[in-house]
């Protein structure tokens, strides 16, 4: 009996152990090992990174648009390695809406903060307005979202908690809503910071000089208010800092981050970071077409109460992006780790990298607790779509470094003799690319699609399509730097391996980078039922 509960406790304790071990990625690592990293921290799609810091621990957030679960929440204690602990929310509102895929649309620019011993996350909903969400446990449920202010067009949100007792707003606008766009409005709230009380004083107008303002954080220090601002667009802006004794300004404005004489193009939007001895940091991000926006940490500091970031290396007075840089000094060394990628579904549930492209439906698909599989239930397509744009039930995640290989294994039952179900693998984004195992009356097939400017509704051509002798198949997909080429490959005994179809150059999609998963459909026309089981998805060189 003792000899049993001894090899209880060995067994329990290696779990545990295997369960908290830190991930790291086969394809992208930041750490050195050095003490120093290289950016980006991240080389995955969390645009608009705002970070804060709690204690000792630091925890970002991401615009996370039309997919769900949305508002990430990353943990670390070193801010160069980062684990996916949590989404804030869970479902996007309002939820009729979101149950249809809204690319480009719902959560844009979010702002997190931390005030009263609770986490709190801003963020702007073109077509409906900021909201808000809080919790005391970031690793926990987080609360419902409140509604601070409605309207078209409110974008990029950030709270500003001041000594006075004092709560504002600062945001931004989208023009393709709101008809107007670069300019900086600050709003008063409640005290609670869950209600704006008033209509707002316009403080900033960037038509001139800085076209695209937008992004909008609000800080305090030394007695200045400040914004931070990025201007100037997506792929080719710079870093604005704006700063008044008086809240409502005039304000002063000084560029401080630009692409200059480096390769990092369009570095800004992001977050300052204090650490507890007193040292700055600048989190922004860098967009890399088909990568979509990419994290990337710089040094910062102060000179005569104006930022300083990363270095001048073309002695021009504005800061350049570093490639590489010593860490942190948090006074601990802490282990390498890095956001989940590979998910064995071994777990009681699906890996916090994965997101589907619409408010899903617990049909979707099952993860039970003792099964090493992931099931995907067959799913009608929605009868008005052209291809898999519109799917809702598509499971992605976010591409993780310039090249890698994905590698499954699907399982297809088809649960009828002339089924119309169709699961596979997707290259998604605005061109969109598959490989998948179908059925039909003359038994299995493979075949690699693609869905070329698919986000205008051109239908799925078949490129090839090759009999299969079972209902298993194993899958990969090789996506090669600098471009995002894809090449799928495929085998029916998972040892040998032949290529399929034709190069694929993966696209972006809408204001987000693309994205690899799974799938599994039916056609309108098929009865109910049918379902696929995938034994892994891993991320590799």
């Amino acid at each position: 009996m003792k000899l049993l509960s001894f090899f209880i406790a060995v067994i329990s304790t290696t779990l545990l152990f295997s369960q908290n071990k830190p991930y790291i990625s086969k394809v992208w690592v930041a750490d050195n090992g050095d003490g120093t990293y290289t950016n980006p921290i991240i080389y995955a799609d969390y645009s608009d990174p705002d970070v804060v810091r709690v204690g000792e621990d630091y925890y970002m957030t991401a615009s996370s648009f039309n997919a769900v679960p949305g508002l990430p929440i990353l943990h670390s204690k070193d801010m160069v390695n980062w684990k996916l602990i949590n989404h804030a929310l869970q479902e996007q509102i309002p939820s009729e809406t979101f149950k249809i895929p809204q690319h480009g649309n719902g959560v844009w620019a979010p702002a997190i903060r931390y005030h009263n011993n609770e986490l709190c996350i801003y963020w702007g909903d073109p077509d409906f307005g900021i909201y808000m969400v809080k919790a005391k446990d970031p690793y926990g449920k987080w609360d419902d979202p409140i509604l601070v202010m409605e309207g078209k067009g409110l974008i990029d949100p950030c709270p500003l908690f001041d000594d006075n007792g004092e709560v504002y707003l600062v945001h931004a606008y989208a023009g393709s809503r709101a008809g107007v766009k670069s300019l900086l409005t600050v709003n008063k709230m409640n005290s609670e910071g869950t209600k704006v009380i008033d209509k707002g004083i316009h403080v900033f107008d960037g038509h001139n000089n800085h076209p695209t303002v937008e992004g909008s954080k609000f800080y305090k220090r030394n007695g200045y208010y400040y914004i931070f601002a990025p201007a100037g667009g997506v792929a080719r802006g710079w870093q604005l800092i704006l700063r008044s004794k008086n809240i409502y300004g005039p304000y002063e404005e000084k560029v401080v981050l630009e692409q200059g004489s480096t390769k990092i193009n369009g570095p800004h939007q992001g977050a300052w970071v204090e650490t507890p001895n007193g040292e700055s940091w600048f989190y922004h991000f860098q967009d890399v077409n088909a990568y979509g926006r990419i994290v990337h940490l710089q040094p910062m500091s102060w000179k005569k109460d104006w930022p300083v970031m990363g270095q001048d290396f073309d002695k021009n007075g504005i800061g350049e992006p570093v490639k590489s840089f010593n860490k942190p000094n948090v006074g601990k060394i802490y282990p390498i780790e890095t956001p989940a990628e590979t998910d064995n579904f071994d777990g009681f549930n699906i890996g916090l990298q994965w997101q589907w492209n619409a408010n899903p439906n617990i049909l979707w698909h099952a993860k039970l607790a003792g099964n090493d599989y992931l099931r995907l239930f067959s799913i009608k397509q929605p009868k008005e779509v052209k291809n898999l744009w519109l799917v809702p039930n598509l499971l992605l995640q976010k591409f993780p470094a310039p090249s890698f290989t994905v590698s499954t294994k699907i399982i297809l039952y088809p649960e009828e003799a002339k089924s119309g179900k169709t699961s596979g693998l997707i290259i998604m984004g605005m061109d969109y690319a598959t490989l998948s195992i179908s059925h039909d009356e003359n038994g299995f097939y493979l075949k690699q699609t693609e869905a070329i400017k698919a986000i205008d509704g051109t239908p799925e051509v078949t490129n090839e399509q090759i009999k299969l002798k079972s209902n298993t198949v194993y899958f990969k997909v090789e996506v090669i730097a600098p471009n995002a080429m894809c090449q799928f490959s495929y085998s029916e005994n998972g040892k040998t391996f032949k290529k399929i179809g034709k190069p694929f150059k993966a696209k972006e999609g809408k204001w987000i980078g693309a994205k690899v998963g799974l799938f599994n459909i039916s056609t309108d026309a098929a009865k109910r039922g049918g379902y696929s089981d995938v034994d892994y998805f891993k991320i590799s060189k």
